[in-house]
């Protein structure tokens, strides 16, 4: 049950492309301005959860950044599986 009121300002192109929506799917505008943004809130919870990941995987990363010793002058080419491989060993994934 809808108990809360939300107002916005929006173009005349947005709202009629939302008018036509609604009647193509006979649904209230307000149902259809629902399903959006619930896609785009599940889509939004999605790439908060990704970027956490990614901080998460940054974070392991730094410890061994400037860290990779030897006499290997090809080191750069190859940093990418050496730091993988430290972190495989650390974590096991």
């Amino acid at each position: 049950m809808r108990t809360e009121v939300y107002s916005w300002r929006l173009s005349d192109e947005l709202k009629s492309d939302l008018e036509r929506e609604a009647r193509l799917r006979k649904m209230p505008v307000s149902s259809i301005l629902d399903l959006a943004v619930r896609e785009w809130l599940k889509k939004s919870a999605l790439d908060v959860e990704g970027e956490e990941a990614q901080r998460e995987l940054h974070a392991a990363a730094e410890k061994y950044l400037g860290i990779l010793a030897g006499r290997n002058r090809h080191k750069a080419e190859t940093a990418r599986e050496a730091v993988r491989k430290q972190l495989r060993r650390r974590y096991g994934r």
